[in-house]
């Protein structure tokens, strides 16, 4: 089997140009993770690198598939200079180390929570896992290996990851779209909910 990363740190820099920054993170009785930040104008990106070494497996099966299953990184968007946007990459690290740690599978729709604020002064604790496929393609793997997804994150309020629990991601998601909601910028309010 041929190492993943390699391929997925190269589809990263086709995607979102050269990282200006990177850092490593390595959790007891897991692998490294690597935090790759690619500045693009006003919008800085923050990518992990690591999370798809290894598939995510279904906390209920007996034996962890080394080949199968699914495969992701994480990207998330934030405006630049509006914030200490740097200091999340410890919890991005602890996100993409979920699988491993936790057993978790970490799909579009789902809700990571790290407990504390995202990057100092923060007003999101958590985020929503976005759809796959807009800023970054997947990037296929040989067969059976399936594809790595490279999903998106979407801070979330305290208030709307409550509300999300109740009326789902797809009807937060058209909540934000209806107002409007920028969901770069990392100083922004709970959208309005009733």
């Amino acid at each position: 089997m041929a190492d993943v990363l390699p391929l997925v740190e190269a589809r990263l820099t086709t995607a979102l140009g050269e990282p200006d920054a990177r850092a490593a993170v390595t959790f007891l009785g897991t692998d490294r993770i690597e935090v790759l930040r690619f500045q693009e104008g006003d919008v800085v990106r923050y990518a992990t690198l690591g999370m798809s070494a290894h598939p995510m497996t279904d906390p209920n099966a007996m034996v962890a598939d080394p080949v199968e299953g699914p495969r992701a990184e994480l990207v998330l968007s934030v405006r630049a200079g509006l914030a200490d946007t740097d200091k999340v990459l410890r919890p991005l690290a602890v996100l993409a180390a979920s699988p491993q740690v936790e057993g978790l599978i970490v799909a579009p729709g789902a809700s990571l929570d790290v407990g504390d604020p995202l990057w100092p002064a923060a007003p999101f604790t958590s985020v929503l896992v976005g759809e796959p496929g807009g800023l970054v393609e997947d990037l296929e793997l040989d067969d059976p290996m399936e594809p790595v997804r490279f999903l998106p994150l979407l801070p979330m309020t305290p208030n709307e990851a409550a509300w999300k629990r109740v009326h789902g991601a797809q009807a937060l998601q058209e909540r934000w779209l209806a107002n409007g909601t920028d969901l770069r910028d990392p100083a922004r309010g709970s959208v309005t909910l009733d």
